[in-house]
């Protein structure tokens, strides 16, 4: 029997690789994300935008042409942004929060009716969500960690209907965003006006996290081993930084007055 399988963000990095390796694997894909393009057998493009309910709602009804039931929903779709928390616009605020949550949010509640008991749903939120953000990492990491909660709390809804959640939080990954993240770095250095920020020491940090980036066929091939679970668990990480984990470790005023002495 067919098994259908909805991908948000399925022409971005993370996803795009995903679609492609569901499709080899037999499964039949719908590819949803707000720009489409061309794609592999067994997969169907759906151009939607994450952050318009109305936009959700015209995308079920095309799924429904296709079939009543999903086996799983991946979502991919979410920004990358760095900014002061103190400095950035409210507008900047609402659209990473809008699309790296309530993105998600939007499609599980239309696209519930297409679950069942067995179906599964896997968010990808970030290495970021349990851990201290670095500075000015802080709306990503909060958006990520809003995105991390809110799975949890629908893991311990849904599972009373037998329909599992689960999340994997990502390190870096070979994709756009980390040149999006090189651009936006400079870009803040160059506009506050609160924090002396010199951009080449803290692109050190930056460079040295995404040095050991993994390419998205890693992504890829860890979704279908969640997806090949009879009982998957809540949390699954992949290419975790070691740093970031022994920062996090130390005292806040530790984390602090080193963060102090590379940004000097």
């Amino acid at each position: 029997m067919m098994k259908y399988i909805l991908v948000t963000g399925a022409f971005g990095g993370m996803g795009r690789a995903t679609v492609k390796a569901l499709a080899e694997k037999g499964f039949r894909v719908f590819a949803l994300d707000k720009k489409v393009g061309e794609t592999e057998e067994n997969v169907i493009p759906i151009e939607a935008d994450v952050t318009s309910e109305e936009s959700i709602k015209r995308a079920a009804d095309e799924v429904k042409k296709y079939t009543k039931s999903l086996f799983a929903i991946i979502h991919f779709a979410g920004i990358y942004m760095l900014d002061s928390l103190v400095e950035m616009s409210g507008e900047s605020f609402e659209k990473i929060i809008r699309i790296n949550f309530f993105g998600a949010f939007y499609v599980n509640r239309t696209f519930l009716p297409f679950l069942s008991e067995g179906s599964r749903i896997i968010m990808t939120t970030s290495e970021l969500a349990p851990l201290d953000p670095l500075p000015f990492t802080g709306i990503y990491a909060v958006s990520k960690s809003v995105l991390d909660k809110y799975a949890y709390s629908l893991c311990m809804e849904l599972g009373l209907l037998g329909i599992s959640v689960s999340v994997l939080r990502a390190g870096a990954v070979k994709t756009d965003m980390l040149g999006v993240s090189t651009s936006a770095l400079e870009r803040f250095c160059k506009e506050t006006s609160l924090y002396k920020c010199n951009a080449e020491r803290f692109r050190k940090i930056v460079d040295s996290v995404e040095a050991k980036s993994v390419p998205t066929e890693r992504i890829a091939a860890k979704m279908l081993k969640i997806l090949q679970k009879k009982r998957p668990a809540f949390a699954y990480s992949i290419n975790r930084n070691p740093l970031l984990l022994m920062l996090g470790a130390l005292p806040k005023r530790w984390q602090i007055s080193i963060i102090k002495r590379i940004l000097k």
